[in-house]
This record gives C-alpha cells, structure tokens and sequence, in this order.
C-alpha cells in the first residue's frame, strides 16, 4: 500500500492535469469527435469526487479550490480555528499565531508537529506582553485581567493549567529536543495539546484588549 501523503500527493497531480472533455465537431470519416477540455470544470468535477470518496471512507481530508488538501482537525478545534482572530498589537505574536493555525490544518504529521512548536513559542511570546517589570509579574498579569476580580477560583485554576502546559512545552520535544525529551507520540496527541494551549491563548487574547 502507499503511503498516505504519496496518495495525496498524486491526487494533487491530477487536479492539476485534469480537464473535462466537451464534444465540438463531429468527424464522420473516422467517426470521433474534436474535443475539447475544459479545466476549470473538470477540477470541480474531479474535487467533487474526490470529496465524496474521502467522505465515504472516513478520510479527515478535503480537496480545496485551489487543489490543496487540507487535513479536517476534529470539529471542536475546528471551531476554535475557524473563529481565531489574530490582530494584536504585537506583529510577531500574529505572525507565530497565524503559522500554527495554517499548519495544524495540514496532513503531514512532521509539518503539525511545527504547528505545536510554534504554538508553544508563541505562548512563551504572550506571558511578556503582561504589565509587568519581568516575564513573571507580566504572566500573572495577564492571568489576573483573564479571570477577574470576581473569579478567585478560576483565577487559580487558570494558573495551574498555564503552569501545566509551559511544564509540558518544556519536557517535551515540543520546544526543545535534547536527548531524554519525550517525543509527541500519536498526531491525536498533538491534536489533543494544541487544543488546549491555543483555547488558554485565545481566552487570555479576548480579555486582555490592551495586548
């Protein structure tokens, strides 16, 4: 059997190629007809297909437009994804934000596993933008504005899930790779992890307007 990316690749290779034929003129000395193909509809059609069959066998691919195949992630990321919105005042948080969005989406699992190292830098990135004279007093800033004074229980809470996932980040080969690091096993794994760093990033990225 092939391998998954090598059949996506050559279902790639086909859309680019792949036009459908139209009937012109018939000749009726050879008895055929000049055809000719259109491209636009034959891709349409072909993604149409191509779809229906992923669809069919429980393939969490989709054939886009543009002739790309995107990896669906599951529907509660999805949404998460789908509704992000990265407009911060610092450019290079929107930049590793953006990255890790685009990357989660493909379906090599070496390229979501950049997706999560990005995702990682980024939330390293964010617990200094806080007020604050060190990262320290900058992340609990931040977690301070997240929760509110009126959330004292919540506010611990999000502290210990912020500590967890930089503890995770830093004794996993996520943002390091030294010998010893435990790898990120399954891509259900990594699905499961940027899940829930990007849910902390985005409730700290709402309710913090001033970053």
């Amino acid at each position: 059997m092939p391998r998954t990316l090598d059949a996506l690749d050559m279902i790639q290779f086909c859309w680019r190629c792949v036009g459908k034929p139209i009937h012109q003129s018939y000749h009726p000395y050879f008895q055929h007809y000049h055809l000719r193909f259109e491209v636009e509809e034959g891709r349409e059609d072909f993604r149409t297909d191509i779809n229906r069959i992923f669809r069919r066998n429980g393939l969490a691919y989709e054939l886009k437009e543009d002739g790309s195949i995107e990896r669906l992630v599951p529907p509660v990321l999805r949404e998460a994804l789908a509704s992000a919105y990265f407009h911060t005042r610092d450019s290079e948080l929107n930049r590793m934000l953006e990255t890790a969005r685009s990357k989660i989406g493909d379906p090599g699992e070496e390229i979501r596993r950049e997706a999560l190292e990005k995702l990682w830098d980024a939330w390293e990135r964010l617990k200094t933008l806080g007020t604050g004279s060190d990262k320290k007093s900058q992340a609990i800033a931040l977690l301070d504005a997240t929760a509110g004074a009126s959330s004292p229980i919540l506010r611990e809470a999000l502290e210990r899930e912020a500590r967890e996932l930089s503890w995770i980040g830093n004794h996993m080969q996520i943002r390091h790779s030294e010998k010893g690091k435990e790898q990120v096993a399954k891509g259900e794994h990594i699905d499961y992890l940027f899940h829930r760093l990007f849910s902390l990033i985005q409730v700290i990225l709402r309710l913090n307007k001033e970053i």
